[in-house]
């Protein structure tokens, strides 16, 4: 550091510099974190270089006690590159935190689902009623992570409270340790979202976005009853597309198959159309697996 530092301090003597320049430059020279980096790096670094590692040391003394705009987030870092000192930066805790965050999101993604299924996981899931969904559930993700070839979802049905959504959301949020991504929706809230977009001519891009999806699960689907148009062009096109591509995909529902099928088959002006729910249900049992959920309503309880 002796001859790196005898240089750096013959060019603060530079008449080249301003006095204001070589105050502050003389100021950042003194910096703790500056005399440890020039102390363990001397060797490394060109001593002829002393214009450009002034500079590099001042940005990182005035970055580090001063944030800019553009450095905001982040921490600065003295290194060398090519003999030379540069700065880096590197993003500080609550940056990271806020691109796990988004990482986390983009990764499982919930549309018109409540926020706190972010929360939900597979420890937490257990009681009466409730086993043989768990181990089904533990059974797809060890599949799905370890063996090659199509694994298909489950189908939760049951009454109302009884973890069905919950069961779900820990099951991606597993899925999202594994660098699996997860799209997860409120199939009657979708459909009615569906409905308004044919108006704006943004039924097809919204149906593609959704149907290529990782992992699909379809919260609550036989909630509502069904218009024709929303059972055969928009979950049978989606429901199609995933069982061509072997797309796993989850249902949860307070019918079982069986029901879910009666009641896809009658239209909104009260029409039968038993071949064309038939139609769904064999995409369905194609994509998943029944697993019927009991237990008391846990919805109510503190």
């Amino acid at each position: 550091m002796e001859n790196l530092g005898n240089r750096l301090a013959e060019y603060l003597n530079s008449k080249n510099l301003t006095e204001d320049y070589r105050r502050l430059l003389n100021g950042a020279l003194k910096d703790p974190d500056v005399q440890k980096f020039l102390k363990e790096n001397s060797d490394s670094i060109n001593p002829n270089a002393l214009s450009t590692s002034a500079a590099s040391i001042y940005e990182f003394y005035n970055n580090k006690n001063h944030a800019s705009e553009l450095s905001k987030g982040y921490y600065p870092k003295l290194i060398v590159n090519n003999h030379n000192i540069e700065v880096a930066y590197y993003p500080n805790e609550r940056t990271k935190n806020k691109e796990k965050r988004n990482q986390y999101e983009t990764g499982f993604v919930l549309m018109d689902m409540p926020s706190d299924i972010r929360n939900a996981k597979l420890d937490d899931y257990g009681g009466s009623g409730r086993q043989d969904a768990l181990g089904k559930a533990l059974d797809f993700i060890d599949n799905y992570l370890n063996h090659d070839g199509f694994v298909p979802g489950l189908y939760l049905a049951g009454d109302f409270g009884v973890g069905k959504t919950y069961l779900l959301g820990a099951i991606a949020n597993e899925l999202f340790k594994n660098d699996v991504h997860t799209t997860m929706m409120h199939f009657p809230t979708f459909a009615v979202e569906m409905k308004n977009s044919i108006g704006t001519n943004s039924v097809l891009a919204k149906v593609n976005k959704i149907k290529g999806a990782e992992i699909l699960m379809l919260d609550d689907i036989g909630a509502d009853s069904m218009s024709s148009w929303i059972r055969d062009e928009v979950l049978g096109v989606i429901l199609q597309y995933r069982m061509q591509e072997n797309l796993p995909t989850f249902f949860s529902s307070n019918f079982s198959m069986k029901e879910l099928e009666k009641h896809l088959a009658i239209n909104q002006r009260g029409e039968e159309e038993p071949v064309k729910a038939k139609r769904i249900m064999e995409r369905v049992r194609y994509l998943s697996r029944e697993v019927i959920v009991t237990g008391p309503n846990r919805r109510f309880e503190k």
